[in-house]
């Protein structure tokens, strides 16, 4: 059985931000640092930067050496099979497509690989209403 998004949100605590920005008026810039502040290790993948929020950047998420829990996506629906395809290769355990990001095929290569997947959410909007509930 799927983790729903809270049961997602509650059980990590590595998260990479594929597509984050620094630009901060950007939700790709605001929302990691949302999830940062609420205690979340963010692990930012742009291939046009070296550190955003104060961690090490990386190219791809094939760069990063640590186990993932959640891997958020800040790019177009176009791109998210892609990042999929990734995310299964690095062992992520789930998949997060932000608000407007939706994607059949990248559905369907988490599902295959038994990945939780998320889409169309603000994975900030959702920890924010996770601190309320506590």
């Amino acid at each position: 059985m799927a983790r729903t998004p809270r049961e997602i949100l509650q059980e990590s605590t590595t998260v990479a931000v594929v597509g984050a920005s620094r630009d901060r008026m950007k939700a790709a810039g605001s929302v990691p640092l949302a999830l940062q502040r609420r205690g979340f290790r963010i692990l930012p993948v742009n291939p046009h930067a070296t550190e955003l929020f104060g961690e090490r950047a990386y190219r791809s998420l094939s760069e990063i050496e640590e186990h993932v829990d959640l891997v958020d996506v800040f790019r177009p629906s176009s791109e998210a099979a892609a990042v999929a395809r990734e995310a299964v290769a690095i062992g992520a355990g789930a998949i997060w497509l932000q608000q407007g990001i939706v994607s059949v095929e990248a559905r369907r290569l988490a599902e295959d690989a038994g990945i939780d997947y998320v889409e169309d959410l603000c994975i900030a909007v959702e920890a924010a209403l996770e601190q309320v509930r506590k």
